[in-house]
């Protein structure tokens, strides 16, 4: 029997974390970020995820806050970064980052997905740790995934002369809950 899981936005989160480096890094915002438009999809085979995809809307790219640095983020830094990202991202040609596992291996806390993410056009190898957890009627599904930018070809973006730069490697974070099927 296949069956096929569909998990959207209304199902759970997807959340990018940066951080600060160089000599003015206490100056600086580590933000976290929204991505408001995805989509992931999950093909069952006897009773185990067979494959898996994570198609993500690089435009759904929403600040949430920023902790740190000498004054609160406002609304137009808010902006800033946003139209920053789009820019190193180059959204307009490469409107999606993907994620497809090519092998999906069970663990003691969940399933390890290897496979292969897709930034800005360029191709790598990713592993991802999924955590499960069986909530009774639900199932809630986890993950922390580091991610470097440069591997990619985003350059972090940096102010005061590279003294206060994004750190090239930003954590996302995948949280979504999903009834089990009858």
């Amino acid at each position: 029997m296949t069956d096929t899981w569909t998990l959207e936005p209304s199902d759970g989160e997807l959340t990018v974390r940066t951080g600060v480096t160089g000599r003015a890094a206490r100056m600086g915002h580590r933000l976290t970020i929204a991505m408001t438009r995805w989509q992931a999809t999950v093909r069952w085979a006897a009773g185990e995820p067979d494959t898996a995809e994570l198609v993500v809307e690089v435009n759904s790219f929403e600040v949430l806050r920023g902790e740190g640095g000498v004054k609160a983020l406002s609304g137009p830094e808010k902006a800033l970064v946003r139209s920053t990202a789009m820019r190193s991202l180059d959204a307009g040609r490469f409107p999606q980052i993907r994620f497809t596992a090519e092998a999906i291996v069970k663990t003691g806390e969940g399933y390890r997905l290897s496979g292969t993410l897709d930034i800005r056009g360029k191709s790598r190898a990713h592993v991802i740790d999924l955590r499960t957890d069986d909530l009774g009627g639900r199932w809630r599904m986890s993950v922390e995934s580091v991610v470097r930018q440069s591997d990619y070809g985003v350059k972090p973006h940096s102010l005061l002369m590279g003294s206060l730069r994004v750190a090239d490697e930003v954590t996302v974070s995948f949280a979504a809950v999903r009834a089990k099927d009858g």
